[in-house]
């Protein structure tokens, strides 16, 4: 999808850059719960929006398909479908596709065609040694980067994001949102960051499982780009949240790093901060800082990032965009505001704000319930 005056801004507006709503809720259990609520929550925050993007991300909606990547792919034609299809044909074996349901909503202008297919990628073992995942990112990349009028905009098994120009509670009523159930969701409002509001640059952002909302600004996306593509991710959304979810998934899948010190990565310390730590965290803090220079997040930003099992809010270091953490029973929120929070739980057992670069991580693993630990950067 490379022609983006087709599928664009339909107000004329100019940029704003400061506002943008997210919405995160988890439940920690692994109990699947529609998407009522979530849409509920992030409508709440509607006045930060300007209805140039709205978007979800779900986790366990597709329990009869566990097991293949489900890819969701947008379509500005017939022929880009045709092309596409073809692709995956050679490359994949596709066991099911279907058009993603939609309904008619007012204020979705000129939608594309958006289809979804069930995966598994056992034609990797043609390519040598390259692992199902690589082989599924590499083929992202051909697609988004070589087929006209396509996008690959979900890449995940048993997960899936939904996104497009418009409110998010239109597009959450667009895509029948309602209708799906799953254990973890997150939502965003308005539109990306020095891109026009178009189909394919709305939140969330995704590469296999990962998928990252965003509020705020990345300015060293030029040298984040620069780094990514080293490794073979290819940004083609003109947006700098795009970097944020291939980052995400090259440090936790690739170089097997903990989200603990991906968070350091993404929003390190100060130096000053840095060189006041005992010596074995001063020397790992030097060391992240040295070798992953080129993956710090400059600028103001509050992200919401999930995977498969884990939920997890971080903000840059000084905190410069808002994030309020809530819980109730084996529930996690994340949201920009509390209302938002206390609008789908009205009875919250505990409410707070994170401290600047200190990730809030809700986990399958620790389900809450026992005693949490969150301004510490622990598991919530």
């Amino acid at each position: 999808m490379k022609d983006l005056t087709r599928i664009s801004n339909v107000y004329g507006d100019g940029k704003v850059i400061d506002a943008c709503c997210l919405f995160g809720m988890m439940d920690t259990s692994g109990k699947c719960f529609s998407g009522r609520d979530v849409t509920r929550a992030i409508a709440n925050m509607h006045d930060r929006g300007n209805g140039l993007g709205g978007g979800f991300a779900v986790y366990g909606l597709y329990p009869q398909y566990p097991d293949y990547y489900a890819f969701h792919i947008m379509y500005d034609s017939k022929e880009g479908k045709t092309c596409t299809e073809a692709f995956l044909n050679q490359h994949f074996n596709v066991h099911h596709s279907e058009e993603v349901p939609t309904q008619p909503v007012a204020a979705i202008k000129n939608p594309p065609m958006v289809w979804r297919y069930f995966l598994d990628a056992d034609k990797c073992q043609r390519e040598g040694k390259i692992s199902p995942d690589d082989y599924v990112v590499a083929k992202v990349m051909d697609i988004n980067t070589g087929i006209d009028d396509a996008y690959v905009f979900s890449s995940g098994k048993n997960m899936a994001a939904f996104k497009g120009v418009g409110y998010p509670e239109e597009i959450s009523e667009y895509f029948c949102l309602e209708s799906y159930n799953g254990y973890l969701w997150t939502a965003h409002g308005r539109f990306p960051t020095n891109t026009k509001g178009w189909w394919g640059g709305a939140h969330p952002f995704n590469i296999l499982d990962w998928t990252v909302v965003h509020n705020g600004e990345i300015s060293s996306y030029g040298i984040n780009k620069r780094y990514l593509e080293q490794y073979g991710y290819h940004c083609t959304l003109q947006t700098d949240t795009e970097v944020l979810a291939y980052a995400v998934d090259l440090l936790v899948r690739k170089h097997n790093l903990p989200i603990e010190v991906v968070a350091e990565i993404f929003a390190p310390p100060l130096w000053e901060e840095i060189e006041r730590r005992p010596t074995i965290e001063r020397e790992l803090m030097t060391a992240l800082r040295q070798v992953y220079a080129s993956l710090l997040m400059n600028g103001p930003f509050t992200v919401i990032l999930a995977h498969q099992g884990e939920m997890i809010g971080l903000t840059d270091r000084i905190r410069l965009r808002p994030l309020t953490v809530g819980e109730k029973g084996s529930m996690l929120y994340l949201s920009s505001e509390e209302a938002a929070i206390r609008l789908v739980c009205p009875d919250l057992e505990k409410a707070w704000i994170p401290m600047g670069g200190e990730p809030v991580i809700g986990s399958l693993k620790h389900p809450l319930g026992a005693e949490k630990v969150a301004v510490t950067g622990g598991v919530v």
